[in-house]
């Protein structure tokens, strides 16, 4: 659900029953407390589309409804606070239950609702795309392999045997396979792994605080590595022009 709904679609299919909510990011602190009432410093307001205008929103323990507006004579406010990183709100705290599920602006950022079904869904989402990388390690050729760890763990990888690097690439691909499978599709990562090889290898040097790509041999300068580019992914991105094709077949020859 998104904040554009009509407040009356949002709550149209609302069931009754207790709610837990759980902070994201895997945090636990001991309390947290998130913003409870609008105010200039942390608005909380949602926009309906209904009346066309924004309406703030506050929890209240003795009023039904999470808005303002709509709330009547005093009201007794309460701070909205997670212990241990998670809240319990049971069912007869409405106005509390719907401000957290429907109407406040950190829903989904700072936290979010426990839904088994939806949570069962993101584990099946991760095992599949966990054995998606683990097969894309598995099949995978030592120096794809090389150039891909290269990124994890730098020149470490020059000490490897070839069974390290397979050893090393399932449990990458393992550990964070999201990471490991936009690495192998990046189209770019072997260019980089022969332009790190080259300068490794003093073939080419990085000079002039990382701006410029050079050829050890002479000074004679390659590319200027465009500002705020990273500089070995620039570089791949040269050897791929007519004029870096035939630096990438000097430093071919070159390599060891």
């Amino acid at each position: 659900m998104t904040k554009k709904k009509e407040k009356s679609q949002l709550e149209d299919s609302w069931e009754i029953k207790d709610r837990f909510y759980y902070l994201t990011g895997n945090k636990s602190p001991l309390t947290y407390t998130i913003p409870s009432r609008h105010s200039e410093r942390v608005p909380l307001l949602w926009f309906d589309e209904e009346k066309g205008e924004q309406r703030a929103i506050r929890y209240a323990t003795n009023q039904p409804s999470p808005f303002v507006d709509e709330q009547k004579g005093e009201v007794t406010l309460k701070h909205i606070v997670f212990r241990d990183g998670s809240l319990h709100v049971p069912k007869q705290q409405q106005a509390l239950q719907k401000l957290l599920s429907l109407y406040h602006p950190w829903n989904g950022l700072k936290y979010k609702e426990h839904k088994p079904q939806e949570r069962a869904t993101d584990e099946l989402v991760d095992l599949e795309i966990e054995i998606m990388a683990l097969n894309a390690a598995k099949d995978m050729d030592v120096d794809h392999a090389e150039a891909v760890l290269r990124v994890e763990i730098g020149s470490d990888v020059n000490k490897m045997s070839s069974k390290e690097i397979r050893r090393d690439i399932l449990v990458f691909a393992k550990r964070s396979p999201r990471n490991f499978l936009a690495l192998v599709q990046d189209e770019n990562i072997e260019l980089r792994n022969i332009a790190i090889k080259a300068v490794e290898q003093g073939i080419i040097k990085l000079d002039n605080k990382n701006k410029d790509f050079v050829w050890a041999e002479n000074g004679k300068k390659l590319m200027k590595v465009p500002f705020n580019e990273q500089p070995y992914s620039a570089f791949a991105a040269f050897l791929k022009t007519d004029d870096g094709v035939e630096v990438f077949k000097s430093i071919e020859k070159k390599l060891v």
